[in-house]
């Protein structure tokens, strides 16, 4: 992919899952096998957000940094911004949002789903551990996808945010289709990802991530990485 694929500026090679969806084709095709699948075990697997460009990502990150929108700790709850030094609000920004320039949503291989069939049609989907987790709604479509996942027949997609390794909290409901994501995280490099954010004036708090871009590559970034396995491209 390119630079601007990467990092989400160019949306030339998507294609339309439905109107409000869009992915790379190979992830659609394979999400198309995997909802066969799921419908025949009782669900309806449906897609919440697929492909989030840099300007999207970027509003959301501004409005989280600017105290538009609420910043939450590990547990769920709000926090104060008066209580935060600035390095500090960026790290509870990307433990629940990913940084514009890096996040999976810009390459089209990975969406965050839910199970349709679980709830009203008017149901608002709030992507929260509770709706997730023993209990919740979509509980039983994920102990699917689990089973799925760990025996290799979930038509190349994983969790790359199953586990909590100090970064980003854990998204079950997140996944990623591994033979487009694999090659798209060799290939974003720290480098890359700063020219994006460099490129970018209306970036809030800019410095603080161009101060600490490292550490936030190796902490929020790259851990996803190690989800990959072989059997996540069966």
């Amino acid at each position: 992919m390119s630079a601007d694929q990467l990092t989400g500026s160019d949306e030339s090679f998507l294609c339309h899952l439905d109107e409000h969806h869009r992915l790379h084709p190979q992830a659609a095709a394979a999400l198309q096998r995997l909802q066969l699948s799921a419908s025949k075990a009782g669900f309806d697997l449906q897609p919440v957000s697929c492909f989030r460009s840099f300007e999207r990502q970027l509003a959301i990150w501004n409005q989280k940094a600017g105290g538009q929108r609420p910043v939450l700790d590990s547990s769920g709850n709000p926090l104060r911004r008066d209580e935060l030094d600035d390095w500090a609000w960026v790290q509870a920004i990307l433990r629940w949002s990913a940084l514009p320039g890096a996040s999976r949503h810009h390459w089209g291989s990975d969406l965050d789903v839910y199970d349709a069939a679980a709830v009203p049609a008017d149901y608002a989907v709030q992507l929260t551990p509770d709706e997730v987790n023993v209990g919740g709604p979509f509980a039983a479509l994920h102990e699917w996808l689990d089973a799925r996942i760990a025996e290799g027949s979930s038509e190349g997609f994983f969790r790359p945010y199953a586990f909590d390794s100090g970064g980003v909290a854990p998204e079950r409901w997140h996944l990623s289709y591994a033979p487009i994501a694999a090659e798209c995280e060799r290939q974003l490099t720290i480098d890359c990802l700063l020219a994006r954010i460099r490129g970018c004036e209306t970036f809030a708090l800019r410095e603080v991530v161009e101060e600490h871009c490292e550490e936030i590559f190796e902490r929020f970034v790259k851990p996803a990485q190690a989800a990959i396995t072989q059997d996540a491209f069966l």
